[in-house]
């Protein structure tokens, strides 16, 4: 016994000190090169939980004042999240305003035009790199796990009596600078309905009041399934859980809201150690029919695939032995996953009304700014060698190497590192998806085309610039 004493007491130490090391790091917002992670990397999450629920329930309630603290402070030195809406630009369903300007903060004297002008080697020894360009780490790293926008939680509370509040965290970026809520459905096999939401969110209450009549039984099947909660790592029963209540856990579409996007995230389940997991923006689901690349990191090949593998392991961080003992849904292929991927098959991309069946501006009905834009966007921007053909994407994942620009480190618990390929997304209905980018570190189209200037060495100008935000809108 004394013995078996002992030796706790040594692991205790040791973790400990490894923690007050990790700590010590990952304050640091601009410190010296990290080549390794603190500590020992892990691949499994802990499955026995030593705590029980009220002293979890308690630390976590105690530590959370500084958690938001630290992140507001994040996104405060790096972006201007002021409310600044684009002049008469509304997303597709009218309940937001698009937000204008680019809200990346320079280095102090320094402007994007000599940025620009700067090779990556400069930019990275000189430590210059925007801070707002560096992969965004999720409010709390070291837990990670499924955070929802206030306008979410609020609504799936009253219609479902359901909670999607942790009492860890809270939502970070501001409400306007996220896509619109509730936002606008369209089916692609009933485009001439327009927005069939009534302007409402589809919950498990009233998803068959709001389509009978307008889906076929195996889609209005696979739609209750998309809006079916199931367990999920940190909204289910156990004591390590974040949700204040026993919950039944969360359902596709409490991210994909409306088979779109709320602007929820997480951290990917491909990576380890948790360290180096990349924080995850929620993709929109509108136009998957179209594509053939699923998942920002797994490119997953069809969307049977990527419902399955949410369901069995994305719920869980990647983790099938804590799911196992959470109580993960394992859908069948043929009764289940093939209905709920015909019914995502059916949510459509917004009107388009300027664009002709190719894809490209009708002249009689753009701006010179857009039709500037499209050639910039064609030529000299290089973006259609990516975002090619009427679903602007390619089905290819790529490797942006923008490690070039800056050097491993650890920011707020999150190891920031080389992040690899990251598939193409599509620009269809752009302005409705921010904020943009696999992490939504780029708050506004204007972030993301001074990025992909800087990151690709374009060189655009300030005219140019403008005339690809403009033609972008018109997606």
């Amino acid at each position: 016994m004394r013995a078996k004493y002992l030796i706790a007491v040594a692991g205790a130490l040791c973790v400990m000190m490894v923690s007050a090391l990790h700590t010590s790091v990952s304050s640091q917002q601009n410190p010296a090169e990290v080549n390794e992670i603190p500590g020992k990397p892990k691949t499994y999450m802990p499955v026995v939980i030593e705590k029980d629920f009220q002293t979890i329930l308690q630390e976590d309630v105690k530590a959370k004042p500084e958690v938001m603290k630290r992140q507001t402070e994040l996104l405060r030195n790096r972006y201007d999240l002021s409310d600044r809406p684009a002049k008469g630009v509304m997303m597709s369903g009218g309940r937001r305003a698009v937000q204008e300007g680019v809200r990346v903060k320079l280095p102090e004297g320094m402007t994007w035009e000599r940025l620009a002008k700067m090779s990556p080697e400069e930019i990275r020894e000189k430590d210059l790199f925007p801070k707002g360009f560096l992969p965004l780490p999720h409010v709390k790293h070291e837990v990670g796990g499924q955070v929802f926008p206030k306008d979410q939680i609020d609504e799936i509370l009253e219609a479902e009596k359901r909670s999607l509040d942790r009492f860890d965290v809270e939502f970070d970026i501001p409400a306007h600078l996220l896509p619109e809520f509730p936002p606008p459905i369209f089916l692609s096999s009933r485009p001439d309905l327009g927005d069939v939401s009534q302007g409402k969110l589809l919950t498990i209450k009233n998803y068959y009041e709001l389509m009978h009549g307008i889906l076929t039984p195996v889609q209005m099947e696979g739609l209750r399934l998309l809006l079916t909660p199931f367990p999920q790592q940190q909204f289910n029963q156990t004591e390590d859980r974040k949700s204040e209540e026993p919950s039944f856990g969360v359902s596709c579409l409490d991210c994909h809201t409306n088979g779109h996007t709320n602007g929820a995230f997480h951290l990917n389940p491909d990576t380890r150690p948790q360290a180096a997991r990349l924080r995850l923006d929620t993709v929109s689901l509108r136009g998957v029919f179209n594509q053939h690349v699923h998942g920002s990191k797994r490119s997953l090949r069809s969307i049977e695939d990527f419902t399955e593998f949410e369901q069995r392991s994305a719920y869980f961080d990647g983790d099938h032995v804590t799911a196992a003992k959470k109580g993960a849904n394992f859908p069948d292929r043929v009764s289940q996953v093939m209905m709920m991927a015909q019914m995502q098959n059916m949510f459509d991309f917004p009107p388009t009304p300027k664009l002709d069946v190719f894809g490209k501006l009708i002249a009689g009905k753009a701006t010179e700014e857009e039709l500037m834009g499209q050639e910039v966007f064609f030529n000299k921007g290089r973006c259609g060698e990516c975002h090619s053909g009427p679903a602007f994407l390619d089905d290819q994942m790529h490797d942006l190497l923008v490690e070039r620009f800056y050097k491993p480190q650890m920011i707020n618990d999150h190891w920031i590192h080389a992040e690899g390929p990251i598939k193409t997304f599509t620009l269809m209905g752009i302005k409705d998806s921010p904020p943009y980018l696999h992490d939504g570190r780029l708050l506004t189209l204007e972030d993301t085309v001074e990025f992909f200037n800087l990151v690709t060495g374009v060189n655009l100008t300030n005219e140019e610039k403008k005339a690809l935000v403009a033609y972008m809108r018109c997606l």
